[in-house]
């Protein structure tokens, strides 16, 4: 167990420590669960107030916070000085250079220095692995694929053949990348074509054949990406389907085939893209949004929970609802219902008046 001065602790986080008494840390837990060995991280105020019964000698606090009884640091950004502590304590998962003697490695691949390759492993032909990197128990990795260095695959991740996987890489436990992409053509046009084009269904196409659409592009994942456990990437038709440099991407997110994600995105958990979007740069999508195939969303724009999106945003826009609108025209509409609402009221409480009315005004016809 790593234990750290209190003033190791303040320069690895830059805060401003204000010593009550000397603290050695060993562990970092939330006020009420901290003991005296821990740093309390209190980030927001229920947990400042919870150091009036923490047991900890020292809490790191937000910039202003003066707790007089305890040691503190004050950082300005809590939640990265959380980040930086973390990985002061973090461990990765175990594992041991070299080939598993359970592991399959063809002879054809190309494994670079100090690579780790666990048990039950397939490593196909015409694959090549950058040094470093470390792949856990029961992954597949597909004929022609290139992995990077410095990456790190968890448990159960599944590539296909020929993706490419860049530097610094990190996929969690279930990961698939390179699946055939869901596209499919009927011999006659089918329901889907007839509601675009007429805006309805009709007539019964009694000899419907769906022909499957083969996939010949590929996946790449560029430089410090991480994607989360379960989450599915599906190979191009002819074009590659790209995630750019430094996007991180959820658990249980579905990325279908030809998409373009640029660089720096956050993409939550049960997120559906469709396939062929294309999405900028430092975008984010937030949790079971869906977004329709061959839409393209700007820069910088921010995806709420839940949005169903179904056409193409500029730069910069905050996208709200079901179907999704900037959230400027979202207030507009709940304003409108919110005074519907009201006129709805105020119609039933003149309402017998305006019946009486009219049928007065009908016995004088």
């Amino acid at each position: 167990m790593n234990t750290y001065t209190i003033e190791e602790v303040t320069g690895v986080v830059d805060g401003l420590l204000n010593k009550v008494e000397d603290a050695r840390i060993s562990n970092i837990a939330p006020p009420l669960l901290a003991d005296e060995n821990s740093l309390a991280l209190a980030l927001g105020e229920e947990e400042i107030d919870n150091l009036s019964k923490t047991k900890a000698k020292a809490a790191l606090v937000p910039l202003g916070v003066n707790i007089d009884t305890l040691t503190t640091i004050e950082v300005e950004r809590p939640r990265l000085a959380m980040m930086k502590l973390l990985n002061m304590f973090y461990k990765e998962p175990e594992t041991e250079t070299g080939v598993h003697s359970k592991a399959i490695v063809h002879e054809s691949a190309k494994l670079g220095k100090n690579v780790s390759i666990g048990p039950n492993v397939v490593i196909s032909k015409n694959v090549e692995i950058g040094d470093n990197t470390k792949i856990m128990a029961n992954s597949y990795i597909g004929s022609g694929s290139t992995i990077g260095s410095n990456c790190f695959f968890h448990a159960n991740v599944n590539i296909g053949d020929r993706i490419q996987v860049g530097n610094k890489v990190i996929l969690h436990h279930g990961v698939c990348l390179g699946a055939d992409g869901f596209s499919f053509v009927t011999e006659n046009p089918d329901n889907i074509e007839q509601a675009r084009k007429d805006g309805a269904i009709s007539g019964e196409n009694t000899s419907h054949k769906i022909f499957k659409i083969p996939s010949i592009g590929s996946v790449k994942i560029s430089d410090n990406v991480e994607i989360g456990a379960n989450t599915t990437i599906d190979r191009g038709t002819i074009e590659d389907t790209v995630i750019g440099e430094d996007t991180k991407i959820d658990d249980q997110v579905m990325i279908g085939h030809n998409c373009k994600i640029g660089k720096g995105c956050m993409i939550i958990s049960q997120v559906g893209v469709a396939g062929s979007c294309v999405i900028g740069d430092r975008v984010v999508i937030a949790g079971q949004a869906g977004l329709a195939d061959h839409i393209e969303i700007g820069n910088d724009c921010i995806i709420t929970a839940k949005a169903g999106v179904t056409k193409s945003f500029p730069e910069k826009t905050i996208i709200v609802g079901a179907p999704a609108v900037p959230r400027k025209d979202f207030i507009r509409q709940l304003k409108i219902m919110r005074d519907a609402e009201e006129l709805i009221a105020k119609f039933k409480k003149y309402e017998p008046m305006l019946k009486a009315f009219e049928e007065e005004t009908e016995g004088k016809e």
